[in-house]
């Protein structure tokens, strides 16, 4: 489910709340592959599943890089901003990943707003998100993104 927010002004009121979580989301060997491509991080964790099966994950992981960088996407799942000119990326306060993601696995992510202020360039919002792997217990990623929308 998305959250609709008619403004973002009206982030200000929701510190503290769950915005939602998205949909699982399978990571597959050819997303990996192509975010090693663009990356240039072709480690034989991520890239080789003959000898990654070998290895101390039993398989290929994708990237943690790769995990963070589905937050626009994870974004845009749980939440709409209407009346805004852009949503811009503006940066982590916070990144860790506890636990892999092997490819073939689910993954989906719940968003939390931790904060959200007035900057004279329009409203900054650090969102909390949290990765979690189907049938983990330790999340895969806790990020603290911040998103300034003018």
């Amino acid at each position: 489910m998305t959250t609709h927010i008619a403004d973002a002004a009206d982030l200000l009121d929701l510190t503290g709340q769950t915005l939602g979580t998205t949909e699982w989301y399978e990571v597959r060997q050819d997303q990996v592959d192509r975010f090693a491509d663009a990356t240039g991080d072709h480690q034989w964790i991520h890239t080789d599943p003959e000898r990654a099966a070998r290895g101390p994950f039993k398989g290929t992981i994708a990237h943690g890089y790769l995990t963070l960088s589905l937050a626009p996407r994870v974004l845009g799942d749980v939440l709409t901003v209407d009346n805004v000119q852009a949503a811009l990326n503006y940066g982590l306060n916070k990144v860790r990943f506890p636990s892999p993601v092997p490819v073939g696995a689910r993954l989906r992510a719940t968003v939390t707003v931790t904060s959200a202020q007035r900057r004279p360039a329009g409203v900054e919002v650090v969102f909390g998100l949290t990765y979690e792997v189907d049938g983990t217990e330790r999340p895969a990623c806790i990020a603290d993104v911040v998103v300034l929308y003018r």
